[in-house]
């Protein structure tokens, strides 16, 4: 009997080893770290300033920086909430309606911002945000009369808000509150006049201080058959 419990006691004395899980991994990942210039100015404009414009061709990053920022603010409890719009205006021919309900509805126009969300913070912590009201998904029809404070907001793809719509946005925004305002005034999908478009003159005429990240060609890092489309497309004037 001694003997056995002299065996038990040596297996409790020694050193516990913890191993990482994906699960935890996925909650502690590591900083962003800018894969050219322009992200780091982006990177930076984020971490000094309440409001933020950023424009470019697709694969620079734009989206997925915003998204990336949220998921690390919201999991590291420095905003209350994470709020994301965009204007359901289509960039090809209509499938017609969605069904479901109006969340619904809009979840398929977000879904590049929620991606990289859950990417992120992984599905199960971001499907618990989005049931506990942490993460919301605000359409255009449903926003007037709003106040967003102690919260992210990112409107993507702006350059398809109308004047009206932009403004309406724009003075939703309440305290302690931070707007990431993302989108390519080359890739509108309206007939009128970019609300992007407006409010850029808007910042840069009554110099407000905004910054306003403008990204190139030479920033595409999607891949470089993304980048090699984008020149040719953009030499081509299509």
């Amino acid at each position: 009997m001694k003997r056995r419990r002299a065996r038990l006691e040596l297996v409790d004395d020694r050193p516990i080893r913890v191993h990482r899980t994906r699960f935890e991994e996925e909650r502690n990942p590591p900083p962003i770290q800018p894969m050219t210039a322009r992200q780091a100015e982006y990177l930076e404009a984020l971490g000094s300033h309440p409001q933020v414009i950023v424009l470019g061709p697709a694969g620079t990053g734009k989206t997925y920086i915003a998204g990336t920022r949220a998921a690390d603010l919201l999991r590291q409890r420095r905003v209350a909430k994470v709020v994301i719009t965009r204007p359901n205006v289509p960039s090809g021919r209509s499938l017609g309606f969605f069904p479901g309900t109006l969340e619904d509805k809009i979840a398929p126009w977000v879904a590049p911002l929620t991606e990289t969300m859950k990417e992120r913070m992984g599905d199960g912590a971001f499907e618990i945000a989005v049931k506990a009201g942490d993460i919301e998904v605000v359409p255009f029809e449903v926003m007037r009369g709003r106040t967003f404070k102690n919260c992210l907001v990112i409107l993507d793809e702006a350059q398809n808000t109308t004047p009206a719509e932009i403004k309406m946005f724009l003075t939703r925004i309440g305290d302690d509150t931070q707007v990431i305002i993302n989108g390519d005034v080359s890739q509108t999908d309206l007939r009128e006049t970019s609300g992007l478009r407006t409010v850029i003159h808007l910042v840069k005429s009554r110099m407000m201080p905004i910054p306003i990240v403008e990204f190139g060609l030479d920033d595409i890092v999607r891949s470089g058959i993304c980048a090699e489309w984008v020149r040719a497309f953009e030499e081509a004037r299509v």
